[in-house]
């Protein structure tokens, strides 16, 4: 019998891949992406990116996408009872796995995983523990496209905003940045590759700066790390992306 799964979609590289990669298995079936979408904006958690894209995105790969909305800025507490409440509803339709893109941060995975434990769910990551490096170059080769739409300021300037994934893209890199971002350096959105049935239009909108105060829980869809010297604020620059 088949695994029924949730994906969580971020609209990025590494769930583009892990997605792909799960497509492959034929003991898993997916039975909705999910997806963090701030209410006040309508836009991906952390990417910043348009609901309306990501719904482009879901239609393009051909499965049912489920958004949950939380706050600008949630609790840890409003954040778990969201979560809570999507996961119950998506276990009365019969599913026991949830499903990441997380490579290798171990704080990440084992919250994951005691969160699902406590709803007797179980987690599955496809990319865990494979290099950065490696990943990189398989996304790449398999003809994968994705468009950075958010860096931390603590790692990258506004010049990587809006650009595309590439080899000039992974050679300009700083030596401290992992070349996917898995420390949170930078988010993505993936336009085009071999999970889409055709590529997501769009046009490249402005280039934003945006400071919040250090949250209480980062979001755990896509956590963004940040450094505990400065415990009130950190910035970001985003790119919008513009529907055609």
């Amino acid at each position: 019998m088949k695994k029924k799964a949730l994906f969580n979609w971020s609209s990025g590289k590494d769930s583009a891949l892990a997605l792909y990669k799960t497509l492959q298995n034929p003991d898993i079936e997916i039975v909705s992406l999910l997806t963090s979408v701030n209410q006040q904006y309508n836009r991906i958690s952390m990417h910043g990116v348009r609901a309306e894209l990501l719904e482009q995105q879901a239609e393009s790969i051909g499965l049912p996408l489920y958004k949950m909305e939380i706050p600008e800025m949630p609790t840890m507490e409003v954040y778990e009872n969201v979560m809570k409440e999507t996961l119950t509803n998506f276990k009365k339709q019969g599913v026991t796995h949830s499903i990441f893109g997380d490579i290798f941060l171990e704080d990440l995975r084992k919250y994951r995983e005691d969160k699902l434990a406590e709803m007797q769910l179980e987690a599955i990551f496809p990319l865990w523990k494979i290099d950065t490096k490696a990943l990189i170059r398989e996304f790449l080769d398999l003809g994968f496209k994705t468009i950075v739409t958010c860096v931390n300021e603590r790692y990258l300037d506004k010049s990587f905003a809006g650009r595309v994934i590439d080899e000039q893209f992974i050679a300009d890199l700083p030596d401290n940045v992992d070349v996917c971002g898995e420390n949170g350096e930078f988010h993505t959105f993936t336009f085009d590759g071999p999970i889409f049935s055709k590529p997501i239009e769009f046009e490249i909108g402005e280039i934003v700066h945006r400071k919040y105060e250090k949250p209480k829980q980062e979001d755990s869809s896509d956590v963004c790390s940040t450094d505990d010297s400065d415990p009130f604020e950190y910035g970001f620059w985003y790119c919008d992306l513009i529907p055609k």
